[in-house]
């Protein structure tokens, strides 16, 4: 059994990184795919190692960033809630605001 569920929309966040970064280098995605799954299984097994960001959002989340995205999650939670994984370069706080 999985320590970390993807919600819907965090899912849909990766399949668009994921499509993406095979338009340019479809040998990387393997690499990052394995890469965002080991992420997420240390953030289960420590879900407190992220960080509190309340200039983004007051919901009770945490964010850690991986090369140019954020990852969202619930950290108090069981299996650990992944709830997005959002680039750097978009308004996260207006994303979650909506969401």
């Amino acid at each position: 059994m999985s320590r970390y569920l993807l919600a819907k929309p965090a899912l849909a966040d990766l399949e668009q990184i994921l499509e993406y970064i095979a338009e340019d280098r479809p040998s990387a995605v393997r690499r990052v795919g394995q890469r965002f799954a080991s992420t997420f299984e240390a953030l289960a097994k420590s879900p407190e190692m992220g960080h509190v960001r309340e200039d983004l959002t007051p919901r009770p989340v945490r964010f850690w960033p991986l090369y140019n995205y954020l990852v969202v999650y619930r950290p108090d939670t069981k299996p650990l809630q992944i709830l997005r994984v959002l680039s750097g370069y978009r308004d996260i706080a207006n994303i979650l605001r909506r969401s």
